[in-house]
């Protein structure tokens, strides 16, 4: 039996003591963040992603292990356990695997079987196993008990058929055979409910769908599960699918071969054959049924968590575009334009509503508002956000600029996502930094910071209201959360928090804080003034000597008292640095960010036993551009003119959009017109793609050109191959005749040389889902 760190190498293909050093240091309060970046030489440099997928398995085995241990002190009260199954359970290497091994042995209510055994009646069944030629109603009239229940042979003989059909479904290896049948050879087989063709319209494509179980992707799976839920369809598994099947299905015959019965056509055989025939359609059958679709419903959810994990990822470490003070524009046509005019350090400076839109109509006096505004808090960028009345906002914002042109030549327009700024608005958090300040300004507010930061923003809102996922209503609330908190952790530690100007909710996401030891942080620079060190730190409530070891090197103070308290170097190798400082004859100030002399420093010649060679070297190129942000440069799409609703896409229109959303089968793009356009993983380039987020990230600028619009289900076909040819018969849909997609026909063959570019799926399969259907009510 492999040790829990045994199994993890082999699976990650690590070593042994990596593995153990990342638990003990697990074990000790450390958190992946901490670990990932000042634990290197324990770990061998495994980054925060394996020590995620580490942490995982490690739970997910330990508590394997510990189940493990109940059901052998279980079967061992039992007095039923032998060496051989001793063996067995320690081996197994699922907890399917273990459940089906105490099947047998496990406490259940008290079933027909049973009920049988209590009676007397096992006897019987081992003997016509073992004699199949004897004649069966003599054999079952020996065992008559009609104080029992069992008044005459057809009782006695059900009573067998019970015993033996709990005998046979209770078999962990013929379970095991039979799902490996399954997993090969099974259909999941999506059928609409009757009576439910109009209220299941959106399920339309999966009336009459039937797929491999084991290969349904997850936005379909999810689709079918959701449709299920709603009463609009019926899943079921069916385990032979060939049409010219037999009427004994095959996993009859794999029970049949498994006990060597050879079956007859003598009495007893004839009855053993309606038993290996109960087995599979009473107790088997549904069993199976209800762990394949579980298994369907756990791997997409697990995949549907990784997409928006990772979309999230993408969206939080979007280039912010930095200290400007900045106008948060929140569009509304009828209710008014929020306006919030923030410094460049985020504080709120101005506020007010105009009402540029119908029915006030208030244009100019809007413009002149909003110009007052620019020009008395000079104002260096206008954050739009991207909801109802965002292209009518947007024209605002474009008129706005060449007002002022000639006193603030600079002042430039971006659309923002605005999904979760409402979340914000109505939370404690919101109201407790202003409270006096009408719900619908503090979404302005947050606008306009997330333009400024993103990272910083979107940590106060709950990552799942964020909605950059695939059904994430439908999946696991706990995991999916504890998923993004995960991403939102990485991404805040992997950027590093400025100590006197980070929220509360920032800075509990800093490794080794939480909310109340934030909100200390806080309270004490309220109370104290700005932080000039780290060591401070510990001046604050409650935050004692581990929590500073894990969170002191992911916290910046500008301009402190020491320079390293700016970059990511941890306390505890300052006197690493000051010894490189004294080698070189300068001065850490004058050491920090000359490259030339750092690149001539040998990180071998500072080795020492608290510190290798792969924190060494961290240090150095930390010393050389210290507290870099790892986010990219700040770029921003320019949305066409005049396009602003779906009327206005026109077929070979090449637009600019940002991602918004990446999927498994592609990228939801954002082209101005209040519905993202799909890119199907086939448009995305004229190579051959697997996996979508290696081409495109949430919060990319892309072209497109629009294939596909169908005005009436609000759906729009794009492609990031612009030399991609349209289907002619795509030209009825985009009048808006509402008739289904056609499909794209590229115009470069799907095959490059011998190796396929990419297996074209008509646009109907990728667009005619409840993803899509979902997806587009987002924003909403």
């Amino acid at each position: 039996m492999l040790s829990i760190s045994q199994v993890i190498a082999n699976e990650l293909q690590v070593r042994e003591q990596q593995v153990d050093a990342v638990i003990a240091l697990l074990n000790d309060g450390a958190t992946v963040p901490f670990i990932a970046r000042y634990r290197k030489e324990a770990t061998g440099g495994l980054d925060d992603t394996q020590l995620r997928n580490l942490h995982s398995r490690l739970t997910y085995l330990t508590e394997m292990h510990d189940r493990r241990q109940v059901i052998l002190s279980s079967i061992e009260a039992q007095g039923k356990l032998t060496p051989a199954l001793t063996h067995a359970i320690n081996e197994a290497d699922s907890k399917t695997r273990l459940e089906d091994l105490y099947l047998p042995y496990k406490p259940k209510r008290r079933t027909k079987g049973q009920i049988a055994i209590e009676a007397g009646i096992e006897p019987l069944v081992d003997h016509l196993l073992n004699n199949r030629s004897a004649d069966i109603e003599a054999e079952a009239n020996a065992f008559i008990n009609a104080a029992a229940g069992f008044a005459d042979t057809k009782a006695v003989l059900d009573g067998a058929r019970f015993i033996l059909m709990e005998r046979f479904a209770e078999d962990a290896e013929l379970l095991l055979k039979i799902r490996r049948h399954l997993s090969s050879q099974a259909i999941l087989e999506s059928r609409l409910v009757k009576g439910k063709e109009k209220e299941g319209a959106k399920y339309r494509d999966y009336f009459e769908h039937n797929e491999n179980i084991t290969k349904v992707p997850s936005h379909r799976a999810l689709a079918m599960l959701r449709g299920r839920n709603e009463g609009v369809l019926s899943l079921n598994l069916n385990a032979d699918p060939n049409p010219e099947a037999a009427e004994t299905s095959y996993c009859e015959v794999i029970i049949a071969e498994h006990f060597n019965l050879t079956l007859t056509d003598s009495s007893v055989d004839q009855w053993l054959k309606l038993v290996v025939k109960s087995t599979w359609r009473i107790k088997i059958a549904l069993q199976m049924e209800t762990e394949f679709i579980a298994k369907m419903r756990e791997s997409a959810e697990e995949e549907a968590i990784k997409v928006f994990a990772r979309n999230l990822g993408d969206l939080l470490m979007a280039a912010p575009a930095g200290a400007k003070t900045t106008m948060g524009l929140d569009p509304g046509i009828r209710t008014g334009v929020k306006v919030a005019i923030v410094d460049n350090t985020g504080k709120l400076v101005a506020h007010t509503t105009i009402f540029p839109h119908a029915p006030q109509n208030l244009w100019d006096k809007s413009l002149k508002t909003l110009s007052n505004l620019v020009g008395m808090h000079k104002v260096d960028i206008i954050a739009v956000g991207n909801g109802t009345g965002s292209r009518e906002t947007d024209k605002l914002a474009a008129e706005l600029i060449s007002l002022v042109k000639e006193s603030r030549p600079n002042l430039t327009k971006v659309m923002v996502s605005e999904a979760g700024a409402s979340v914000y608005s109505a939370s404690e958090f919101a109201a407790n930094e202003f409270p006096d300040l009408d719900v619908s300004i503090r979404g302005a507010v947050s606008i306009a910071r997330r333009l400024q930061d993103p990272l910083a923003e979107l940590v106060k809102i709950e990552p799942k209201a964020i909605g950059v996922g695939q059904y994430q209503h439908d999946v696991s609330q706990s995991q999916l959360s504890q998923s993004l908190e995960a991403v939102v952790e990485d991404c805040v530690n992997s950027v590093g928090v400025d100590l006197n100007m980070a929220s509360t909710p920032l800075l509990s996401q800093v490794a080794g804080l939480n909310k109340t030891l934030a909100k200390n942080i806080v309270d004490y620079r309220d109370e104290n003034g700005q932080f000039t060190n780290r060591k401070q730190l510990l001046k604050v409530s409650r935050l004692g000597p581990k929590a500073y070891e894990q969170a002191a090197g992911f916290l910046r103070i500008r301009q402190g008292d020491n320079p390293l308290d700016s970059s990511a170097v941890h306390p505890e190798a300052y006197e690493l640095v000051e010894t490189i400082a004294r080698k070189t004859q300068l001065d850490i100030n004058k050491l920090i960010g000359d490259s030339e002399v750092l690149s001539r420093i040998n990180p071998q010649d500072f080795i020492t036993e608290s510190f290798g060679l792969p924190t060494v070297t961290d240090i150095l190129a930390e010393l050389d551009k210290p507290g870099r942000d790892p986010r990219g440069e700040f770029k921003t799409a320019k949305f066409q003119d005049g396009v602003e609703e779906l009327k206005d896409l026109k077929l070979a229109m090449v637009l600019e959009g940002v991602v918004t959303n990446v999927t498994n089968f592609g990228a939801f793009v954002d082209v101005g017109v209040h519905q993202d356009g799909l890119v199907h993983i086939s448009s995305l380039t004229d190579k051959f793609v697997s996996d979508p987020h290696t081409i495109v990230k949430a919060g990319d600028v892309v072209k497109v050109k629009v294939m596909e619009v169908d005005i009436e289900r609000r759906r729009i076909a794009l492609s990031m191959r612009l030399d991609e040819e349209i289907n002619p018969a795509n030209q009825k849909s985009a009048a808006g005749n509402g008739k289904p997609f056609a499909g794209n026909k590229s115009s470069k063959s799907n095959y490059k040389g011998n190796k396929p570019v990419q297996n074209k799926a008509p646009a109907n399969a990728a667009m005619g889902n409840a993803f899509a259907d979902a997806f587009a009510k987002l924003k909403k």
